[in-house]
């Protein structure tokens, strides 16, 4: 099988993000790529440029509002008497009404969620690439692939329609749901990242066509805090159609898997043509973030369950962060997803 990825997502390098006030080095460094490589090649699978889509996938997501803003706004920034060389709001609206600053400090704030997530440079071209990897992933799948994995960096299952964040900029597991929608009436997204999927969830929370479900570290105390909680079902013809599964602080495997098989059985009621797996390997028990205590070998059981789900599946990177034992999870996860997914 394929893992796709292009040289250019490692452009996006951010220096630092605020947590809890005080800045701290940026956990989503371009290493974590290196690492995830090192664990695709060990897996056996093969490492594939994506081609360049363009913004058409993107934008069946997300806004052209949002999108032109991503891609201008850090020159705008520069503009700025005294700005920083990074773009970090300082002021979000407490209600996003029909107004829309013409600022470039007030559309950072309107478009994005928190601090977690500046732009650089080179940040829009590497998330144009991350985008265009999980597409080039999908159409492997819709190519007849029984599955695929997307090496997506920056990650994206934050990231709304209109609004970045937790260091997601395009939501690349939503992208490629919506691409398989070309083949599938039905697509789910299964997302197993230590944190809550909340900008999948706003992106599909009154469709019916894509069923979201999510396994987390509880909200109540941990990022990102307004959304991810058990009473979220989803909104008009979506309701029923999100499911979120909030675990305590440090579960571990039988925990985790006990919710995913909670997870799975929903998977099944809806039937779907194809699934999105939104893999975040942060909920590992020695990850920067500690949240969650699945175990190396736990992440092949995850994937075991998964992969006995036989669907044409598409793998999307999503968080997963800097610990010596990162590509060894990856390397673990793809092999037990292939060993029952065909």
């Amino acid at each position: 099988m394929k893992t796709f990825f292009a040289d250019e997502q490692k452009r996006h390098d951010p220096s630092f993000f605020l947590s809890s006030g005080a800045p701290q080095p940026n956990p989503e460094q371009p290493e974590r790529v290196e690492r995830l490589l090192s664990g695709a090649r060990a897996a056996g699978l093969e490492i594939v440029r994506p081609k360049d889509h363009g913004l058409g996938p993107v934008s069946a997501v997300h806004t052209p509002e949002y999108i032109d803003f991503l891609g201008r706004i850090h020159e705008r920034w520069q503009r700025i008497e005294g700005a920083s060389k990074e773009v970090i709001p300082n002021i979000h609206p407490i209600a996003r009404t029909g107004s829309y600053p013409a600022s470039a400090v007030g559309q950072a704030g309107y478009h994005m969620a928190d601090t977690s997530c500046p732009i650089s440079e080179h940040t829009f071209e590497s998330a144009c690439w991350s985008a265009s990897t999980a597409v080039s992933a999908a159409e492997a799948v819709m190519a007849g692939d029984a599955w695929s994995y997307a090496l997506c960096r920056p990650p994206g299952h934050h990231a709304f329609r209109d609004v970045a964040g937790g260091f997601c900029f395009f939501n690349n597991s939503g992208i490629a749901a919506e691409h398989l929608l070309k083949d599938a009436k039905r697509v789910a997204i299964l997302d197993v990242d230590l944190h809550h999927g909340n900008g999948t969830q706003g992106m599909f929370y009154e469709r019916r066509d894509v069923l979201t479900v999510s396994i987390h570290a509880d909200p109540v105390r941990f990022y990102p805090f307004f959304w991810g909680h058990a009473d979220e079902r989803g909104e008009g013809f979506g309701l029923g159609y999100n499911l979120n599964l909030p675990l305590a602080r440090k579960s571990g495997d039988d925990i985790f898997l006990y919710a995913l098989a909670v997870a799975i059985r929903r998977v099944e009621a809806f039937s779907p043509d194809a699934l999105v797996v939104a893999l975040g390997l942060d909920a590992f028990e020695q990850d920067p973030f500690g949240g969650l205590s699945v175990s190396t070998p736990g992440f092949a059981r995850i994937a075991e369950a998964i992969g006995a789900l036989r669907l044409p599946t598409v793998i999307v990177q999503e968080g997963g962060y800097l610990c010596d034992e990162l590509g060894d999870n990856l390397t673990s996860f793809l092999t037990g997803f292939g060993a029952l997914s065909g």
